[in-house]
C-alpha cells in the first residue's frame, strides 16, 4: 500500500510539472509576441527545459521498462 501510495505522489507531482511546463510555454509565448525582456525569457526558457528533464526522468522511473 505504501508503494501504491508513493506512485501516486509521484505521478502527481508529475501532473503538476507538465503544468508548470505548459504555463511556462505559454509565458514565453506571450513575452515573445509583445517584446519582452529577452533575459526574463531566457530564465523562463531554462527552467522549462528543467522541468522537461524532470518530468520525462520521473516518468521513466513510474513507466517500467517493457523487456521484448
Amino acid at each position: 500500500m505504501a508503494d501504491d501510495q508513493h506512485e501516486a505522489e509521484r505521478k502527481m507531482r508529475v501532473g503538476q510539472w507538465k503544468l508548470e511546463h505548459e504555463d511556462l510555454k505559454a509565458a514565453i509565448e506571450a513575452m515573445q509576441k509583445v517584446g519582452g525582456d529577452p533575459i526574463r525569457i531566457q530564465r523562463f526558457k531554462k527552467k522549462k527545459l528543467e522541468l522537461k528533464d524532470r518530468i520525462e526522468t520521473a516518468s521513466s522511473d513510474i513507466i517500467p521498462d517493457i523487456i521484448a
